[in-house]
């Protein structure tokens, strides 16, 4: 036996034993937890579709589809719907995207460089562009952006702005500049127990918003610590008004570690199922001893009609869900992984499935036996 086969073998076995890969099915598929982290969920024609934040090359953001929530699979052959230097703004942490249906367009909102940024694209499936290279708001840093149309064709662009912290803004926002209306307006700061617990000292951390509109109402989701707090968690507020003034719900935390439990549990996105229920998808730590690759999850949220508004919305934690990627491709079929290793954890060396290895500048997409600074091997779908 050679030495290239004795690697491989070498590798296949350390993969086997680390949490989050798994073999194939009875089916001769590929499953694994997908690890996206900030996720969103869009939902179109009856089915679903994920993007994240990850932490791997190429930089920007991929499309997952499923018809159950369950099961994944990239939307169409080339994943990306979103790339570094490819008509958009941004050279570095692509983080937190947000896909908005605009008429007959597409809009993706993300953060890149500390600064929210918003592309555009015909179809759901294609290559989101800019017409002019910029961030949405270059006045201050400002990150995970949520865009909003009231019933009267407003439009409001929520958001994070480095204030003294993490702090929550929204404005108005014009769907055609991609560029603020005005000035932010702060909506709210840390004032709860829950949102600033201390098991991670930081500055204020208030991030993640979902606004949605139910019955005349506004509901903003947020999440609040430090995510790499265990305590990291989800709670949400209400106005009357898209700008404020806001009011948290005493029901919150809706999501936490001693709700869902698993550390970490945050900064997702609401959106409706098929069968109409209410859904939020989020991240939860890998596991208790460290928080990345963050591991996505799905919730059931409850809503409590009976006394009016604010409604009291709980999450059913007997309803999670596990999104697992699915690879049908047979010469794939094995152990894979969706969102692998930290950003400050960087590739060393490809090697493909026959143990040869691959310069960087030659590695497209397919299936590698990647090797990382910090002595992990891990095998990937790029």
């Amino acid at each position: 036996m050679d030495t290239r086969q004795l690697l491989l073998q070498a590798m296949l076995a350390y993969m086997i034993a680390v949490p989050g890969f798994a073999a194939a099915d009875d089916s001769g598929s590929s499953r694994t937890e997908i690890f996206l982290a900030d996720p969103t969920v869009y939902v179109e024609g009856g089915k679903y579709y994920m993007a994240g934040t990850r932490s791997y090359e190429p930089k920007g953001f991929t499309l997952l589809e499923s018809s159950d929530l369950r099961n994944w699979k990239y939307a169409m052959p080339d994943s990306m719907i979103l790339l570094k230097g490819k008509k958009t703004y941004g050279t570095e942490g692509f983080w937190a995207p947000q896909i908005f249906k605009d008429g007959d367009s597409y809009l993706l909102a993300y953060t890149a460089n500390e600064q929210t940024a918003v592309a555009k694209a015909a179809k759901l499936t294609d290559l989101y562009k800019q017409r002019s290279i910029r961030p949405v708001d270059n006045s201050a840093k400002n990150i995970d952006p949520f865009i909003f149309k009231d019933d009267d064709g407003k439009y409001y662009f929520y958001h994070v702005r480095f204030v003294d912290g993490n702090i929550l803004h929204v404005a108005e926002f014009n769907p055609t500049t991609f560029l603020l209306k005005g000035e932010p307006v702060a909506c709210f700061r840390n004032t709860e127990k829950w949102e600033d617990t201390g098991a991670y000292p930081s500055a204020p951390i208030m991030e993640g918003p979902t606004v949605i509109k139910f019955d005349g109402t506004y509901y903003m989701f947020y999440s609040a610590n430090h995510y790499l707090s265990p305590d990291y968690a989800v709670g949400y507020a209400t106005a009357s008004t898209p700008m404020g003034p806001w009011t948290k719900h005493p029901a919150s935390p809706i999501l936490h570690r001693n709700i869902v439990g698993e550390r970490g549990s945050g900064h997702g996105d609401v959106f409706f199922d098929n069968e109409g229920n209410i859904r939020y998808v989020y991240h939860v730590h890998h596991d208790d001893t460290r928080a990345n690759p963050r591991r996505t999850r799905i919730i059931t949220l409850n809503v409590d009609k009976s006394k009016g508004h604010p409604y009291t919305i709980t999450a059913d934690p007997a309803s999670i869900i596990v999104p697992e990627f699915v690879d049908d491709d047979e010469e794939d079929a094995g152990i894979s992984e969706v969102g692998i290793s930290a950003s400050d954890i960087k590739p060393v060396a490809y090697y493909s499935l026959s143990g040869c290895r691959i310069e960087p500048s030659k590695v497209e997409r397919g299936l590698y036996i990647v090797r990382y600074s910090d002595g992990n091997t891990h095998k990937i779908i790029r």
